[in-house]
């Protein structure tokens, strides 16, 4: 970093002192002006002069003034107007004390607004012009007058000018800093969906092959001695239901890979069109499963299509882990309408055939997920003993970043 630099970022750092060198140039300028004037028959040569002690005293008076001037802006170009009004008055010769007034009114329109600039500004202007056109020495159409009045137009044009860019740069920096902020909250959100879709999606995959891993399990373990064939047939549905198990999770956790990853997986998420498979391996599992489907040739998006087969599987998966052994399941799927309804029913046959007795989140996933798609979910006891899921997603979701085809719900 540079002299020169260093010595510019100290002055922004102490405003005061900027303020201090300020109006130390300008009463040097000040001084030049009024111990210099054009000859009067050459106007190209120069004479020395001696100005009034007042005007002297009126100079070093402004000047002491800027040195406030970014704290309080009217007060220091009142106090420059007046010393200037003064010297307009009685100054002979003439000593440029408007030039602080000046630079006190460009201070004024670069801090203020702009109605605050035009009526100080106006005001400046009419009060110094006339006074010196009136009241001066000199006669009204002198170019000292002339000059008073252009220099303060342009005082407060330029401070003006300066408050517009000073703003138009910070709004453009508010703007760029609002759209850094909704660019991290749009990331933030986008990252707790994400981990949520996740989540359920692996406890729906758990739940269910576990469920069946459990059941099947304790099957062989109880005929494993009486009845060998059927517990190595109990095993191989162990076997598959880990190696389903397995599959899904290794396409869940996949998603987690990054989006160059030659080995991420590229499997479609399951949906309607496996239903059959999945209530296949619950009937391995020993539980009796009807199905009844209206739903043929209904075009589903992805997105339902994944929710109600996910709903499916948990509701079965509900019912092999809190209806007893002896339960009996029905599910249905009808298109009703722009919706389609899913409803799984159990006879509640065993002592726990409440989902919640066990404190899981598998009714809450099944809410959020229907509920993302603007659906309704209905959970609840039968009259007569059992449990009910009953679902139902719109078959036309609304068109939005999440509902697109391929993309995560």
């Amino acid at each position: 970093m540079s002299t020169l630099q260093r010595a510019r970022q100290q002055l922004k750092a102490h405003p005061l002192a900027l303020d201090a060198l300020l109006a130390a140039g300008v009463l040097v300028c000040m001084m030049a002006g009024s111990f210099v004037a054009p000859h009067e028959k050459d106007a190209v040569s120069w004479s020395l002069r001696t100005p009034a002690p007042l005007s002297l005293v009126l100079m070093v008076l402004a000047a002491l003034a800027l040195v406030f001037r970014r704290r309080a802006p009217l007060t220091v170009l009142a106090l420059t107007g007046t010393a200037s009004i003064i010297e307009c008055v009685t100054g002979d010769p003439r000593a440029p004390v408007a030039m602080a007034a000046v630079i006190a009114l460009f201070t004024v329109a670069s801090a203020t607004d702009r109605p605050t600039t035009l009526r100080a500004g106006l005001l400046t202007m009419t009060v110094l012009t006339g006074a010196a056109m009136l009241a001066g020495p000199l006669p009204w159409y002198a170019q000292e007058n002339l000059g008073i009045f252009a220099w303060t137009g342009i005082g407060a044009t330029a401070g003006d000018a300066v408050r517009s860019r000073r703003a138009f740069v910070q709004a453009i920096r508010e703007r760029a800093e609002k759209a850094e902020r909704t660019r991290e909250e749009e990331a933030r959100r986008r990252v707790a969906e994400e981990r949520l879709r996740i989540a359920r999606d692996l406890h729906d995959v758990v739940a269910h092959h576990i469920a069946l891993v459990n059941v099947q399990a304790g099957v062989a373990a109880h005929i494993m001695d009486k009845r060998p064939d059927q517990a190595k047939e109990a095993l191989a549905h162990v076997r598959e239901a880990s190696r389903s198990a397995l599959n899904e999770l290794r396409a869940t956790v996949g998603l987690l890979r990054q989006s160059g990853d030659p080995e991420a997986p590229t499997e479609p998420a399951p949906g309607l069109a496996r239903l059959d498979e999945l209530v296949g391996t619950f009937r391995s599992a020993g539980l009796h499963v009807e199905v009844a489907r209206t739903d043929h040739g209904t075009t589903l998006p992805a997105a339902v299509d994944l929710a109600a087969y996910r709903v499916i599987q948990e509701a079965l998966t509900n019912v092999q882990k809190h209806a007893g052994t002896e339960a009996k399941a029905e599910v249905s799927v009808v298109r009703v309408g722009p919706n389609l309804e899913i409803t799984v029913l159990d006879n509640g046959a065993g002592e726990d055939d409440d989902p919640d007795s066990g404190g899981g989140h598998g009714l809450l996933g099944m809410r959020e997920r229907v509920t993302a798609l603007r659906g309704t979910l209905t959970t609840g006891p039968r009259y007569g003993g059992g449990f009910r899921v009953h679902a139902i997603l719109p078959v036309k979701t609304r068109t939005t970043a999440r509902d697109k085809p391929g993309e995560p719900v």
